[in-house]
């Protein structure tokens, strides 16, 4: 059971309220945590605010749950009550209420109603109890009782008013079983940032696998990679272990899993070439430590750095070794794996700074970790279609340099990673003695959106141009989370609203869309981390809404609510879509197909990063025969986009509306 106590109203008016708060303090005292004075405090007058709450309101035969842990937001809710008309999800406080008090309240709410499965058909109250606030009912009632209400808002003496109003107001719903809702499976999905804290602070991949039964693959896959890595432990050998998946399917949570679940030890890194992804984790992981008063900021900095590690430093420090002394680490995840440079471009190295590599990275990886005695698996963990930059090697340089270490490695995979519809993203044609399959190694269900599976699978379909087949699964998805305006305040408008709670919003464009700057875009984003970890109103934060982040910033990562800027570098036309570059004063047709292919995935990554909603703003742009017309930014064309995302079944975000309906058509996911 998530709550820490739990009973009937009439048991917790019949039960000595300082009984209550003793099985409190013990099942804290159990859980490891330190008690202190003012925590008793804090329960004696919740205790006492509840009982004379459910005595007033004649709550005898409701449910009260106490302490509910919520293992996404590292946190717990005070109290839940049953009634017979819903679920009250309610944070007490000792101050005056404000908006960030209601924000908490609300978040926990959310979190229930999208996590839990005993709540989804039922309404959920978010309700803070603040000092002595009065209690004042909303002026209108909500119209529609499902999801979650706006917070309500009562102090510890006016408590009664607000459950009284609630069972007023609210109609009757489904019967409400106190037991069972208990019982029902809590199952969060966490952001890649709160995953990597938790797995960090040791809690397995287990206990934060996805809210949908059908994703349960996630547990399979980190099984499948135990499995390899114990293989090679006990034969002495080296593996290479493959994870293929569609984009938002859990890869990179499988391979944090690796490096941080408690059976892994302490002999692997988590190696990524995404520069953005690893100041992000090591500051949340940093800070994290330090909340939990682990370390100093210093060492937690230190730890971070040892388990997440730039890719590109760790080739060069192997390569340049003079003694070429075998890694510290046995076990290795490669983030992001199909996107290791090719031979040429790792000779090349970037405008800032020229290669020591003079190899394709895949081949120095190998090498490096092939230098141990004994055995030395790497995870290559393999994102279909996210191929954003030319000399990406893909997964068949990886195959290739297994191959020819003659017997030096094997390799793992699923049968996608041998039927790839792309040749370069296959390991092998057929299955060579040196490969063996394993199919659990493939993440096939999307798990970044909370609420509704089908957005990869539409996003796959427009970016083919099959605009019928995306169509088609618009039409059978009410709730698909793709919207549609042409207004930039609106965008601003929606997202704020869209993003309830705690929930993170923030803005993203191309970074080849050069022209959404005279569309009033903003400036993109200057620290990465700052833009993922603070919050408004730091102005730094992502939701400021005042500055983007682009495909390099935010692949890997996640927010929960996103407004996506489309630009003039990729068009709709009657053929297809039309990717393009902007050169000095005009757009240029790209006729590379790898560049091509670039600017797709491009937005494939960026309508894949929302863990909810994205809102896709296509600007006005400039219209024709006006006095200053803007070819660069030409109406024609940004209209064409958004008839074509609408007939693909973009849904139009209603003007003057800050939030669409959802709960009411948001499915079951259990």
């Amino acid at each position: 059971m998530r709550a820490w106590f739990a009973c009937t109203g009439a048991e917790l008016l019949a039960r000595d309220a300082a009984d209550t708060v003793g099985r409190l303090a013990s099942a804290q005292q159990g859980r490891g945590h330190t008690g202190s004075a003012d925590q008793q405090f804090a329960w004696e007058r919740q205790v006492a605010a509840l009982r004379d709450a459910i005595a007033a309101a004649d709550g005898a035969g409701w449910t009260v749950a106490l302490e509910f842990d919520l293992l996404r937001l590292e946190k717990r809710i005070d109290a839940v009550v049953l009634t017979d008309r819903a679920i009250l999800a309610m944070e007490f406080k000792t101050g005056r209420p404000d908006g960030a008090m209601r924000a908490e309240a609300e978040d926990y709410a959310l979190d229930l109603r999208d996590f839990h499965a005993g709540s989804r058909a039922h309404p959920v109250v978010p309700v803070l109890v603040a000092g002595d606030a009065p209690f004042l009912p909303p002026a209108q009632p909500p119209l529609i009782w499902d999801g979650v209400v706006q917070p309500l808002t009562a102090g510890h003496a006016s408590l009664a008013d607000a459950l009284r109003w609630v069972q007023s107001a609210a109609p009757a719903s489904a019967p409400l079983d106190g037991a069972a809702w208990l019982a029902a499976p809590y199952r969060p999905v966490p952001t890649i940032i709160e995953a990597a804290t938790m797995l960090y602070a040791r809690n397995g991949v287990a206990e934060i696998a996805a809210a949908r039964a059908d994703a349960a693959n996630l547990t399979r896959t980190s099984q499948a990679i135990a499995r390899a890595v114990q293989a090679a432990q006990r034969a002495g050998d080296k593996r290479l272990v493959v994870v293929t998946g569609i984009p938002g399917a859990g890869k990179t949570l499988c391979g944090l899993n690796a490096i941080f679940a408690p059976d892994a030890g302490a002999t692997g890194a988590f190696l990524t070439g995404n520069v953005p992804l690893v100041e992000v984790l090591r500051a949340a992981l940093a800070g994290d430590a330090v909340a939990r008063r682990e370390c100093s900021r210093t060492e937690a900095l230190r730890r971070a750095k040892q388990r997440l590690q730039n890719m590109h430093r760790f080739l060069e420090d192997g390569v340049t070794s003079p003694d070429r002394r075998a890694p510290p680490e046995r076990l290795v995840v490669f983030d992001e794996a199909q996107r290791a440079w090719d031979a040429a471009k790792a000779r090349l190295g970037t405008r800032n700074k020229p290669s020591k590599l003079t190899m394709s990275e895949p081949a120095h990886a190998l090498e490096i970790m092939g230098r141990h005695a004994g055995w030395a698996v790497v995870v290559a963990l393999i994102g279909n279609g996210q191929e954003i930059n030319t000399g990406e090697a893909g997964l068949r340089e990886w195959g290739e340099v297994v191959a020819a270490t003659g017997g030096g490695w094997r390799a793992v995979a699923a049968l996608r990673a041998v039927e790839a519809e792309d040749p370069v993203q296959r390991i092998a044609d057929g299955w060579p003695g040196w490969l063996a399959r394993d199919d659990d190694l493939d993440l096939a269900v999307p798990v970044r959106s909370v609420r509704e599976g089908a957005g990869a699978a539409w996003v796959d379909a427009v970016l083919r141009g099959a605009a019928a087949e995306a169509r088609r699964i618009a039409d059978a998805t009410p709730a698909l989370p793709f919207l549609l305006t042409r207004e930039l305040d609106a965008l601003r408008g929606a997202l704020r609203g869209l993003a309830r709670g705690r929930r993170r919003a923030g803005l993203v464009a191309a970074a080849g869309a050069k022209r959404l700057r005279a569309e009033g875009l903003g400036v993109q984003a200057e620290e990465v981390a700052d833009w993922f970890l603070r919050r408004w109103p730091d102005i730094r934060a992502s939701d400021a809404l005042e500055t983007f982040a682009t495909e390099y910033d935010c692949q890997g990562l996640e927010l929960d609510v996103v407004g996506l800027g489309w630009g003039g570098d990729l068009l709709a036309s009657a053929g297809g879509w039309v990717p393009r570059r902007f050169v000095g004063t005009a757009w240029q047709q790209v006729r590379n197909a790898e560049e091509r292919r670039h600017i797709l995935n491009t937005y494939r990554v960026l309508l894949t990063r929302a863990r909810y909603e994205t809102v896709i703003w296509v600007p006005r742009g400039s219209a024709a025969g006006t006095p200053f017309h803007d070819a660069t930014r030409d109406a024609a064309e940004f209209d064409a986009i958004a008839d074509h995302l609408l007939a693909c079944g973009a849904r139009p975000l209603l003007p003057g509306a800050a939030q669409p309906a959802r709960d009411a058509a948001a499915p079951a996911l259990l």
